[in-house]
């Protein structure tokens, strides 16, 4: 039986060790599951769902971010029901999804939304993202103050059902309307409690923005990451994880102070002859030299 007096040198011992390793420790607390944005595959996903979601999780990937969930055509054909069991079949796991809204955040209409809810919960997903504003909805500052109200009230429908709302980013967001932007309305209009955000880490740095000064100002509110590159030479075109001009070392560093929980790669503007060999190329530059 260990006593107490060892039991204290012996955590005294493992506290010095770890101190002499941080990297070891920091390592070893943040393997995280590779995910991919399946739009990253939108030619040859609704051509193929089985095969490609197949080849998905043989590249590497255990997770999945869904998109272009519709009320008639479902997941391209497929129910969630059926999605789902294909995704066990694969080893994969679906913690989040996009899905359009733009009824429910132009006029109120929650029918959009309670489909989305309806069919994150059969996926077992922990949100529902909103993954873009239609133009026509945010010319201003009011126009995000009440955006900001429409996703505070999804929020709290999303939590009834056992689900966290996010909300995804492009580039757009980071616009000067006055002193301010619609990605600061959103942050400070949105309650911490009922909405989080998925910080696409492409569309920041293009913006002219450094994660890591977000992730300061907004600790926490960051529970899930967009990971893609971006082009050396055409900063408007994607590139494969660690060929192009993004450091992504010290984001992934402070993805504690982030609030990371999910991450996912998607290949958004560049798409190469085989965009299955370049996602899975960013997979193993992931695997292997961040994570």
């Amino acid at each position: 039986m260990i006593s107490r007096r060892n039991f204290i040198i012996n955590s005294s011992m493992a506290a010095a060790a770890a101190l002499l390793v941080p990297s070891f420790v920091f390592a070893a607390a943040d393997k995280r599951a590779v995910g991919l944005q399946l739009y990253s595959l939108r030619d040859e996903l609704p051509k193929d769902v089985k095969g490609t979601i197949a080849k998905i999780a043989k590249a590497g990937f255990k997770e999945v971010e869904t998109y272009g969930f519709s009320i008639k055509d479902q997941f391209w054909g497929l129910t969630p029901v059926q999605l789902k069991k294909l995704l066990d079949d694969n080893g994969l796991k679906a913690p989040s999804g996009h899905y359009g809204l733009g009824s429910y955040l132009s006029d109120g209409n929650t029918t959009e939304l309670k489909a989305a809810i309806a069919a994150a919960k059969v996926l077992k997903s922990e949100y529902v993202t909103i993954p873009w504003l239609d133009s026509g909805i945010r010319k201003n500052a009011e126009d995000y103050k009440k955006i900001a109200a429409r996703i505070n009230e999804a929020g709290k429908m999303c939590k009834a059902a056992g689900i966290r709302l996010a909300y995804h980013n492009h580039n757009f967001e980071f616009d000067k309307i006055g002193d301010t932007t619609g990605y600061e309305i959103l942050l400070k209009n949105t309650d911490k409690k009922l909405v989080d955000f998925e910080l696409d880490l492409y569309w920041v740095v293009r913006s002219g923005n450094d994660p890591l000064k977000l992730f300061k100002e907004n600790p926490g509110r960051f529970t899930m990451w967009h990971v893609k590159d971006m082009d050396k030479a055409n900063p408007a075109l994607n590139a494969e994880v660690g060929t192009g001009s993004i450091n992504f070392k010290p984001i992934f560093a402070q993805a504690k102070l982030s609030g990371m929980k999910h991450f996912f790669v998607e290949h958004e503007t560049n798409y190469k002859p085989n965009p299955m060999a370049s996602v899975a190329a960013s997979c193993a530059y992931i695997k292997k030299e961040i994570i």
